[in-house]
């Protein structure tokens, strides 16, 4: 049984993705911060569905908290999957944007990737096998006014990818990012109107979370070992 890691797995979309790769039968490590009720809650559904998973805490970015959460872990083998979910919003426009906004969201989403990443890469390695995930955003791709930071670290994610992805590719391991669009969540319900997804989004609706979850579990398959260095979105023809 291959072993995943989901950061951010106690969210909307990283609780679908938690479920979609358990039902696919990895044991599923759901990791979350702050919000651990939920993450515990993600953990339990899934067992009562006959899967298998166990919930992770610390924060992504404290890097030896990180390691020292995952090192116990790596003791039972590699972690051969990761998806790279963990991410905030602290949206302001660039003018009025405090320094703790800009450096907090970067700090989440791109030393957060680094912190959790690099500790399980030789042990990946040393497999032949693995594969990364990497969430960004359709504002990476094509910016959205109020999110300069969280364009920019989703952004980096992009490059990171694209060099992980060459540094790893002779071991088996691929290395991928998935650009989501409007997804229906609690946050996003709450930011676009029916009208306004009409207006931006061609197919006239939100994507689901669980469309988001076959896409990664489709990127940590077997079927997937050629497709690397890639940054795939998925937002109903937006862009």
């Amino acid at each position: 049984m291959k072993r995943a890691l989901v950061t951010g797995g106690s969210g909307t979309l990283g609780a679908a993705i938690c479920r979609r790769l358990a039902a696919d039968g990895c044991h599923v490590y759901v990791h979350a911060n702050a919000n651990i009720d939920e993450a515990r809650k993600v953990s339990a559904e899934i067992k009562a569905l006959g899967g298998s998973a166990q919930t992770v805490a610390f924060d992504v970015t404290d890097g030896p908290a990180a390691a020292a959460t995952l090192q116990p872990l790596l003791d039972d083998g590699a972690i051969q999957i990761v998806v790279n979910n963990a991410g905030i919003h602290d949206d302001a426009v660039m003018p009025g944007m405090r320094a703790d906004q800009w450096s907090r969201v970067i700090a989440v989403s791109l030393n957060g990737f680094f912190n959790v990443t690099q500790p399980l890469l030789m042990p990946m390695m040393a497999t032949r096998w693995g594969r990364i995930v990497n969430m960004s955003s359709v504002a990476a791709v094509a910016g959205n006014r109020g999110q300069t930071n969280y364009a920019a670290a989703k952004a980096g994610l992009h490059g990171a990818t694209k060099s992980l992805a060459l540094e790893l590719a002779s071991r088996g391991i691929t290395v991928n990012a998935i650009a989501p669009g409007i997804i229906v969540s609690p946050m996003s319900n709450a930011a676009f109107t029916k009208e306004t997804i009409n207006q931006l989004v061609p197919m006239k609706r939100a994507g689901t979370p669980e469309e988001v979850a076959g896409l990664a579990a489709y990127l940590v398959s077997d079927a997937a070992g050629y497709i690397s260095g890639q940054i795939i979105s998925i937002n109903g023809a937006m862009i």
